[in-house]
Order: C-alpha cells, then sequence, then structure tokens
C-alpha cells in the first residue's frame, strides 16, 4: 500500500485547543486535530491550514511541524505531519469530515478525559512546549 501524506492542524487558545470528532475512518467516533490528505502542490502547512477551515470554519496561521505520525490501520498507510497553527478567527462548527468541533480544556486532553485518537496528548505536550503553559 502506497503511503499517502496529510496534516492535521493544532491550534492552542486561551488554555484550549480545537479537537474535532471525526466522523470517518480511520478513527471514526474519537476526538483528535481537524486534518486530512496533502493535495497536489500543497505542502503540509497549507494543507493543516485548510482542512482546519474545511472542518471548523477556524482560520488560523500555519506556523511549524511539530511531528510526524506514522499511521498504519486497516486500508490506510499515511505519514500525518502535525501542524502548529496560530487561531486568528472564527468559532468553530463542525463541517466537512467532522461529526462535531470544539474547544476543550488543554487539562481535559492532557488527563485522557475524552476518547481520542492516538497521540493526541503527546501532540498537544509538544505543542504546550512551543506556545507556552496554558
Amino acid at each position: 500500500m502506497t503511503r499517502v501524506s496529510a496534516a492535521m492542524a493544532v491550534v492552542v487558545q486561551a488554555g484550549q485547543v480545537l479537537l474535532v470528532k471525526r466522523k470517518k475512518q480511520p478513527d471514526a467516533g474519537l476526538w483528535g486535530y481537524p486534518g486530512g490528505h496533502v493535495e497536489l502542490g500543497e505542502t503540509p502547512l497549507d494543507a493543516a491550514a485548510r482542512e482546519l477551515w474545511e472542518e471548523t470554519g477556524v482560520t488560523a496561521r500555519a506556523e511549524t511541524v511539530l511531528d510526524v505520525l506514522p499511521i498504519d490501520a486497516p486500508g490506510y498507510a499515511f505519514d500525518l505531519a502535525a501542524v502548529l497553527c496560530a487561531y486568528e478567527t472564527g468559532d468553530p462548527v463542525a463541517a466537512d469530515d467532522a461529526a462535531a468541533a470544539a474547544w476543550v480544556a488543554v487539562t481535559e486532553v492532557l488527563e485522557k478525559r475524552l476518547e481520542m485518537s492516538q497521540d493526541v496528548d503527546r501532540v498537544l505536550r509538544l505543542a504546550m512546549a512551543h506556545v507556552g503553559p496554558a
């Protein structure tokens, strides 16, 4: 199976992080970062900002790749770039591949109080190292 490039937007604002509840596989029903495939000619940073807007209506400036996660699930193989994004504008509304979208307290994620995709808390720790304490 060919590996596909994908990107997700990690947006931290005022002690909260923007998460979506996935509507489709992989990880349907779990909370994670908005994201999707990197399209032809896009950078992971461009893709993260686009997917963020498509799934939540929130606009943010993509700043840096925090990590690249290899994702291997039945029928899926992709390299997922976790992109730190600086919030600009918008209130999250679920659209596209998202069943729900919300600002979630950083502490809820770090204490794993939600049903989340793998590494959501670890990626948030990487983001917090860049943006500072909540």
